[in-house]
Order: C-alpha cells, then structure tokens, then sequence
C-alpha cells in the first residue's frame, strides 16, 4: 500500500507514516485455499499463491461522501460499510473471503484520530469475517472523501454461484428482511422517525451474508446480493438468466421496525422493495431443496424466505401490490 505522491495534497501528511502506524497492523499473512502475503505494506504489490481446485473470486467498490455515506459518518461506521459492502458481493457468489486491498482519498485536513477510528473499524471487522489486508493507494483529495476496497475471495472451482443461472420453474429466495436500510436513510435525514434505531443501524452497518453465500454452494442455481434494491436486482437476476421473475410483494419479509414505519405511511413500502442498501442475498433454486436451504440457512444463522418463482418469459413481475406499474417505474438505485 505505498503512497504515491498527488499534486493536490502538498506533502501536509507524512504518507507512509501513516500507512506503517495505522494500516500495516491490518496486514496479515492468511492462509487456507489460498496463501496471502502482504509483505508488511512495504512493497507495490502483494504476493497470492493458489491451491489447486480453487478459483479466486475478486469484487470492488467505491464510496463516495455525500453518495454512498454522509461525511459526518462515524469513521469506523464508513470503515466496516466499505468491508461490508464487498463482502456482500462474495457471498452472493458463494466466495470465502480471503483478503482485501483499499484505496484511501480523504481530505488533507482529515486528522489522526478520524485516521485511527476508521482503521479500528476496519481491524474489528477483518477480525470478524476472518480476512486481511494486502495493500492498496492512499492519497489527499480536494473535495469529497472516495473510499475504494477490492475483496478476494475463494471459491471451490465450478461451483461459483452466477446471476445467470437461475432455471424456470425455480423457486426465489431471499436472506433477512428488505427494506430496513433504505428506510433507515430516510431516518438518518430526518426524514422519518425510527424509535428503535433498527432501521439506522441496518443502514450504517449492512451485515453480509457470508456464511450462507458459502453453504448455497449445490443447493442454489443462481444467486446476487441485493444492493440496488429487490427489485432492479431482481430485475437483473431475469436479465442475466433470460427469464421472468414472479414476485409476490406480500411474501416479501419485513422486519417489525420496517412494518411499524410503514404502518404510519404505506407508501413507505414502495420505498423499501425499491431502496436499495439492503445487502441481503437473493437466490433461486429448485423446490426439492426447499427443506435443505432452510436447514442451511438455520446453520449459517440467518433466516430466509421464499417470495416468488422463475418462469419462461422475462423482466419482473408483481402480484400482491395495489400498482404493479408504479412499483417497476421507481425499480430501484441508479448509479449514473
């Protein structure tokens, strides 16, 4: 992760100091399918030598202030977001991570304890999730903090699960409940009034479903995370699949907190089938595995629901909702 220097940040901040006291204590040799070596940060580039029988999995994002988290944020909030966010990525294609590499643009002024929190959070949740850091580029950026993190992971060779592979006749699946992040933004700009702090803290800290990205391996054909929103992504899932998806908007799970929210407003539940942020994964598979994915959603913590099916056709398409139409005009986050 050595610094190259930028023509915007002046030499304000001693770069590689601040890799060696705050990030090159996240780097870690990690072994299992694959073996990593960091070499201490030291070095341009990381050494990663693959076993056989294994694939790597490799999946990046970037964040923005002001687009993907608010400035004001917690560091160690943003910190475990931009983990969290990647790590979601690999669990929708059944991947163990392995090890990560980060980007780091952050205004010059951005003082050392802000430094410190975030790559606390960062320590905290690598800890959690059983992977390291690599290396990666810092630098001083102008205007708004951009935040950019690669997650590798590893994946027994031919059993990677695709958003291509859904099948009709499939039953679709999805971990959690949907909804929560989006309305929890709503919160967090005063927006909607959440008395539990549920809704907040789903939108501050997506929880990836790694555990059960792994243990769908042979049981799902087709799976993604849901990071647009259910339905563009499920929207994406038909594309991909040369399918149509058939939702069924009342089967689709809330949490209690969602549902008070909405109970208040129900055009609220437009806004969580449609938000976006939710992290959760949608899957499809065969109804003769019904019993066997809700055995291994049990095992890997987690709850899921079935909320629809594949059939010949294509795009998606809503039962249970007074407008349908509406619902797939707002379909979900736009990134451009």
């Amino acid at each position: 992760m050595t610094g190259k220097r930028s023509s915007m940040d002046g030499g304000r901040r001693d770069e590689f100091g601040m890799i060696a006291q705050y990030f090159a204590p996240l780097a870690r040799l990690v072994g299992g399918a694959f073996e990593a070596d960091p070499l201490n940060l030291i070095d341009d580039a990381a050494l990663l030598a693959g076993r056989e029988g294994q694939q790597l999995v490799l999946t990046k994002d970037m964040l923005v202030a002001g687009v993907h988290f608010f400035a004001d944020d917690a560091p160690e909030f943003i910190a475990k977001k931009m983990l969290r966010v990647n790590l979601s990525d690999l669990a929708g294609m059944g991947a163990k991570p392995i090890a990560y590499m980060l980007g780091f643009g952050v205004p010059a002024e951005i003082d050392e304890g802000w430094i410190a929190a975030f790559a606390s959070g960062l320590a905290e949740d690598q800890d959690m999730f059983g992977l390291g850091l690599l290396g990666g580029d810092s630098v001083a950026v102008p205007n708004d903090m951009t935040l950019s993190l690669t997650a590798i992971g590893s994946v027994e060779k031919g059993k990677v699960l695709k958003r291509s592979a859904a099948k009709a006749g499939d039953d679709i699946w999805v971990s959690g409940t949907i909804g929560d992040a989006a309305l929890g933004l709503l919160a967090h700009q005063d927006k909607i009034e959440d008395q539990s702090g549920v809704l907040l803290q789903r939108y501050l800290l997506p929880e990836p479903r790694c555990a059960l990205g792994e243990t769908l391996q042979g049981l799902a054909h087709a799976a993604m995370d849901i990071s647009d929103g259910l339905i563009a992504d499920l929207g994406h899932m038909a594309s991909a699949s040369g399918l149509a998806m058939e939702l069924d908007a009342n089967s689709v799970p809330l949490s209690a907190a969602t549902q008070t929210v909405i109970e208040g407003d129900p055009a609220l539940l437009d806004v969580a089938l449609t938000g976006g942020d939710d992290y959760e994964l949608a899957f499809t598979a065969a109804p003769a595995n019904r019993a066997m994915i809700e055995e291994a959603a049990h095992s890997a913590g987690v709850a899921v629901t079935r909320i629809g099916a594949c059939s010949e056709g294509a795009g998606v398409q809503i039962r249970g909702h007074s407008d349908p139409q509406l619902l797939l005009g707002r379909s979900g986050y736009q990134h451009f």
